[in-house]
């Protein structure tokens, strides 16, 4: 991994067993012929009213609705769910490159007298699945720090401390969290588990632990984040492995499944907690994207070989916020829409 991690003392330890969690969990599958899937929850205290969204290459994009930002033009056409219809939470571009947003309490973008261009937080995923085809490009262009990322409160007043992990058909993946303002990438094929606090650096630290006393005969079973990243670290590197499109995407599944938080859950000493409300697969060597929420049924799947991500091509939603339901390959189900707005300060 191309990060150094130093190793906590029994302090820090406690620490990460006493931190209270959050929400998501994700993880990637690497198996036999670059068979590499990525799944994720999405954990949240009420429903983000997500709907699914097709982006075509060629649109023109700022990081911000005024003032010094970032402008380009996306080189890929992508498949996101979008939280709240203000932002994009996750999805997978047109090159098999995956993003993943999650919470993270430690979050600090603010560095004193920043000026350098904005960059809105509800954009930062779609700039990444815009722009990039592997996690190499990403992580080349992402560590010259060239913008300030800016996070406005959420819709329902939550605070926008947000990490990314993204991951590509290879099989690399990296972590980019914003500490005190800087910058930190962790890059590597082992990066396959981010969850939220503590830190990754952190998380590694206990899940080391975990592996020198645990296994299948001792794992941490509760819906604190540490606990799910070390049971999501053994559960995905203990399933078969296989090239089978249909037994890794059901690994997958198994495995986000078992680190994900019951419907309507109540823990009241556990504020941070929050219910499972929909989970997503990505095959990223077939390049189809799953979906599944915890409200509806089945699941469904979008194949990018029967999408039209050509530039001037129409955006595209698949509407899921009235609790629509789809069988089968939905890529057909899309309709043309207008894009939605991001949330900018």
């Amino acid at each position: 991994m191309k990060t150094h991690i130093i190793l906590a003392g029994i302090s820090a330890l406690s620490f990460i067993l006493s931190s209270n969690a959050e929400a998501c969990t994700r993880a990637v599958y690497l198996g036999p012929d670059n068979m590499v899937v990525t799944g994720r929850t999405m954990d949240w205290k009420e429903d983000l009213k997500s709907n699914i969204y097709l982006f075509p290459r060629g649109m023109k994009r700022a990081g911000a609705n005024k003032g010094n930002t970032v402008h380009w033009t996306s080189k890929y056409g992508s498949v996101i769910t979008a939280g709240y219809d203000i932002g994009t939470s996750d999805g997978m571009n047109e090159k098999g490159l995956v993003a993943n947003i999650l919470y993270l309490t430690e979050s600090s973008y603010d560095r004193p007298g920043d000026t350098r261009p904005a960059m809105g937080i509800s954009i930062w995923t779609q700039y990444v699945l815009d722009n990039f085809a592997t996690v190499d490009e990403a992580v080349q262009e992402l560590r010259k720090e060239l913008f300030r990322i800016n996070a406005p409160d959420m819709p329902n007043g939550t605070k926008s401390r947000l990490h990314l992990a993204i991951s590509d058909p290879t099989g690399n993946s990296a972590i980019f969290e914003y500490i005190d303002g800087k910058l930190i990438i962790h890059e590597g094929r082992e990066c396959q588990i981010m969850t939220n606090t503590p830190t990754y650096e952190q998380q590694i630290t206990l899940n080391n632990y975990w592996q020198q006393i645990g296994g299948l005969t001792m794992l941490p079973g509760t819906n604190r984040a540490a606990d799910r990243f070390v049971r999501a670290s053994f559960y995905i590197n203990a399933i078969p492995k296989t090239s089978n499109q249909r037994e890794a995407v059901a690994g997958m599944f198994s495995v986000i499944r078992n680190v994900s938080v019951p419907l309507g859950i109540s823990t009241p000493d556990q504020p941070n907690i929050a219910s499972t409300r929909w989970r997503t697969v990505s095959d990223q060597k077939n390049k189809v994207y799953f979906f599944e929420s915890t409200l509806n049924p089945n699941i469904f799947w979008i194949t990018f070989a029967d999408l039209d991500f050509s530039p001037g091509a129409p955006v595209k939603k698949l509407k899921l916020a009235d609790g629509e339901i789809y069988a089968g390959n939905a890529a057909s189900r899309f309709v043309e829409s207008q894009p939605f707005q991001f949330l900018f300060e």
